[in-house]
């Protein structure tokens, strides 16, 4: 009588255990579901988890099921929304969030279910009512930021670091989650000035990277702040004599503690814009209209106002598009040459 093939797992070291598929294909689900929230910005992520708490909450108090929730749930939580007064522009967001935290969970949208339509139009009406209108904030252009420079007194770590924060953020036209994220090798140190590699940005999420250059400068002299926070930050990790806090690699703008020593972490946006509010403050102006954009658009304010070209421009700031540059540049030149200037 032959003899039955052996059965080849019984061959195998009974010491050796054979991962569950389940275990694997968990882990694989988690690692989309990481890539998944990456294709959104720290900071957006941030406003669509606010969003989606303020959402949940008035569901809750309703008995409304808000995963899933119906088209109609969501239209009516947007008009209660523009009833309390809520922008149109967050309402939208709100609207983004929730899509989003559906499809985070593997559920089909409001937005793609039948009976969207009716809430499209009532988004449609809230807009129309409310208006789109964008609120700009205060750019903090060259007079601003010299003032607001001012304000920061000493010498000691802090201060050599507000001071290269500000001036490098305007100077790059950069938004704070950029400013934040730059590493020291982004830096480069030619005769001319600086070269700094912007390695994500909000218009460049795939990561391409784009380097820009900033001159020397003989007003805000942001190279000269730089290095001067630089050499600061690399004598004060020498002191420290702790392996795990160095300056020669990671973050270029680092947290302090609240003695003002050095970490290996980088600053927040959120301590970027508190620093613009601060210093906006004690410079005399109301902190109420600055915020971390201030710089980027402090820059192209300034540039528009220097006369500098639309595309120039957009070589610092990474536009995509020309539309908004012209926005700067149009704010500037509305009294210019104006066609009722020799007759009214």
């Amino acid at each position: 009588m032959a003899s039955e093939a052996p059965d080849p797992d019984s061959t195998l070291p009974a010491t050796i255990a054979q991962p569950a598929l389940p275990d694997i294909l968990r882990a694989e689900v988690e690692r989309a579901a990481t890539y998944a929230k990456a294709s959104r910005s720290a900071a957006t992520q941030r406003a669509y988890a606010a969003d989606w708490k303020i959402f949940t909450a008035w569901c809750d108090v309703r008995g409304l099921e808000s995963l899933p929730a119906t088209p109609a749930a969501v239209a009516t939580f947007l008009a209660s929304e523009a009833d309390r007064g809520i922008k149109a522009n967050t309402i939208g967001r709100r609207l983004a969030a929730i899509g989003y935290h559906h499809r985070q969970a593997g559920i089909d949208p409001p937005q793609e279910r039948s009976g969207a339509g009716a809430m499209f139009e009532v988004l449609a009406g809230i807009r129309n009512s409310l208006g789109t209108r964008k609120e700009r904030k205060a750019p903090a252009d060259a007079d601003a930021l010299s003032m607001m420079l001012a304000t920061i007194e000493g010498d000691d770590l802090r201060a050599l670091r507000d001071r290269a924060v500000l001036a490098i953020g305007m100077a790059a036209a950069l938004r704070r989650s950029e400013l934040v994220a730059l590493w020291i090798d982004d830096v480069a140190l030619p005769a001319e000035g600086l070269r700094v590699l912007i390695g994500r940005s909000k218009t460049d999420q795939t990561g391409e990277g784009a380097v820009i250059a900033i001159p020397e400068g003989r007003r805000i002299r942001p190279k000269a702040l730089l290095l001067a926070w630089i050499n600061a930050a690399i004598e004060a990790a020498r002191e420290l004599n702790n392996p795990l806090i160095t300056f020669d690699e990671g973050p270029l703008f680092r947290r302090l503690t609240r003695g003002g020593a050095l970490t290996a972490d980088p600053m927040s946006d959120r301590a970027v814009a508190r620093l613009v509010q601060r210093c906006a403050a004690d410079a005399g102006f109301d902190p109420v209209d600055y915020a971390g954009h201030s710089l980027r658009s402090g820059f192209l304010t300034e540039a528009a106002r220097q006369g500098a070209s639309i595309f120039k421009m957009r070589d610092v700031s990474r536009h995509k598009s020309v539309q908004v540059l012209s926005d700067y540049v149009r704010d500037f030149e509305m009294f210019r040459d104006h066609a009722g200037e020799k007759f009214l």
